[in-house]
């Protein structure tokens, strides 16, 4: 098929192309194997080096570490993205003393770098660096949450508003069983974009002493050695990837599990419910729903 955006690359196109391609591939490859040969010459591939991932110890120090860090992600998750919706519905209303507000409130959290947020929390309210790690996020976070839901609810089609409110849908009822389920599905690859860098952002929590996996790492390092510093943060990276990886294919399985039921036809329960709501206030839409007769 051809596009209309831009003409079809023509024989010496094609052939700089590959040629573009092919000495971009030796040039990676070559500063790759640079890379490999250097670390060889400093014995970073000795056996030695890497023995210390056969101790119990060392796997127990990284478990712990995982678990924190998993475990501040997770719950500054769960807080943030509810407070980000209920942010976002906020943002956007109609009234102006309840928008201009949020905006204010929101922009300052946005603009507050994350580590601050955490010292500010453990400094002056004297808590616990867990709690100073996870409000620290829960406060950066939600900013973010709410505005990615407010532009995926601003890229959508005037008319679907417009129709909630013909069948007799309140504004609210329009933005939570219209608008909102469709922008974030919308958004979801923002969203998940977002979770990710939030998990990341749990190795600031080392700031605050939080017991994190980049915090566990650094104890072993200063422990066993400059000696085993690669290895160790060589694991941890994998870690790192491998966590968000799973973070990213669950949210992949959950969007397209979404996508199937709005591909099937059948309206989710909460939009059913608002159509027989609406009907219900109606009486033209009444007799147009199936089995209203």
């Amino acid at each position: 098929m051809t596009s209309v955006l831009y003409d079809v690359p023509g024989p010496k196109a094609r052939r700089v192309s590959l040629i573009g391609s092919v000495v971009g591939t030796v040039l990676i490859l070559g500063l790759l194997a640079w890379i490999v040969m250097t670390l060889a010459q400093q014995g970073i591939f000795e056996g030695r080096r890497w023995a210390i991932f056969t101790r119990g110890d060392v796997w127990m120090l990284l478990g712990n570490g995982i678990g924190a860090t998993l475990s501040a992600a997770a719950l500054a998750a769960v807080i943030a993205f509810p407070l980000g919706l209920m942010f976002c519905l906020l943002r956007i209303s109609l009234v102006a003393w309840i928008r201009i507000p949020i905006r204010v409130v929101l922009e300052f959290l946005r603009g507050m770098p994350v580590v601050l947020m955490m010292l500010f929390v453990l400094l002056v309210f004297g808590t616990s660096s867990f709690v100073a790690v996870v409000t620290g996020l829960v406060l950066y976070n939600l900013a973010i949450f709410a505005e990615i839901i407010r532009a995926g609810i601003q890229s959508l089609p005037k008319g679907q508003r417009e129709a909630g409110l013909t069948i007799g849908l309140t504004s609210f009822q329009s933005r939570m069983l219209i608008e909102l389920p469709q922008a974030v599905r919308r958004m979801m690859p923002s969203l998940v974009a977002q979770l990710v860098v939030l998990l990341k952002d749990t190795s600031l929590g080392y700031i605050v002493a939080y017991g994190e996996l980049l915090r566990a790492v650094q104890v072993m390092a200063d422990f066993l050695g400059n000696a085993f510093l690669f290895p160790i943060f060589f694991v941890a990276a994998a870690i790192y990837i491998a966590i968000n990886i799973c973070v990213s294919r669950i949210a992949i399985w959950i969007e397209r599990r979404g996508s199937k039921k709005a591909a099937g036809g059948v309206a989710p329960p909460a939009l059913q419910t608002g159509l027989a709501m609406g009907a219900g206030n109606d009486p033209v839409a009444k007799d147009t729903l199936p089995g209203a007769k």
